[in-house]
């Protein structure tokens, strides 16, 4: 019995990573509901795995370029950890969203694999703001070598955990707008019972490795607590949004949420630097 519980939760760490990263995992998962529902509990160990080879590779480039190539080049790298997946489904959401069309309208626009005006308008928006934000880590690293090189490992860091542990609190709070398809049917099993866990679970690996990098337990904490009040705000208010306009979350909107929250936390600390 607890060989197979050991199993089941490797399986869903396994799933985790296959499914939000571009990670080699190779081991073969099955994709289905109950292994992707458990594996939504380990969303934050694979948003910290995202989160440590970004922070490494940008710690790396504030070593070597200036702030702003090296600000456009860690976002690469960021993006290509995921594939591009969420950035996917920011533009498909606004595409969507922003059409003004009926429900079912917006639904079928999303699914579309073009991209159109606004999707594209939207995607230029966010890299902006992201590669700022970076400029000015990168800026501040330069400027405090010790606690500037700290500040920016943690931004990159931070951002990519509470990014995807909000994509887990998001499925358990609203349910799937399309819930006979897709990934409304996959991860229609997560409930409280796994946002729980996974909040928890994202606090430990934030305060470990916030240790670790020589942040102290007082800063510590105070940056867990932005990263959960950035995460909730900004997350919350856009699934109410979301879910009003669509019925329920689709795919798409957990991808188009895990791009605005990451933004937010990194917004937030570095306005918390400043």
């Amino acid at each position: 019995m607890a060989l197979s519980g050991l199993k089941r939760h490797a399986q869903a760490i396994a799933a985790a990573f296959q499914f939000l990263t571009r990670i080699p995992v190779p081991v073969s998962v099955p994709f289905e509901r109950h292994v992707l529902s458990l594996a939504s509990v380990y969303f934050p160990l694979a948003g910290t795995a995202i989160g440590l080879l970004a922070a490494a590779w940008s710690w790396l480039l504030a070593q070597l370029l200036p702030a702003g190539p090296a600000a456009v080049l860690s976002l690469a790298g960021w993006l290509a950890l995921s594939g591009g997946l969420h950035m996917d489904g920011w533009m498909d959401t606004a595409d969507g969203v922003l059409s003004h069309r009926s429900r079912e309208k917006m639904l079928e626009i999303m699914k579309d694999s073009r991209v159109g005006a606004m999707g594209v308008l939207a995607a230029v928006l966010l890299l902006f703001l992201k590669i700022t934000i970076l400029m000015e880590l990168f800026t501040y690293s330069n400027l405090s070598v010790n606690s500037g090189s700290s500040a920016l490992i943690a931004a990159v860091l931070l951002s990519s955990l509470w990014s995807r542990t909000w994509m887990t609190v998001a499925m358990a709070c609203w349910r799937p707008a399309t819930p006979d398809s897709g990934l409304g049917r996959l991860f229609s099993g997560v409930n409280y019972r796994g946002a729980v866990p996974a909040v928890i679970l994202a606090v430990f690996l934030s305060l470990i490795a916030l240790m670790i990098i020589g942040i102290n337990l007082k800063e510590a904490l105070i940056l867990i607590a932005l990263c959960v009040f950035a995460a909730f705000i900004v997350g919350g208010v856009m699934g109410i949004w979301l879910n009003r306009k669509l019925g329920g979350l689709t795919g798409d909107t957990y991808g188009a949420m895990n791009e605005a929250v990451e933004a937010a936390v990194l917004l937030a600390i570095l306005l918390l630097l400043l």
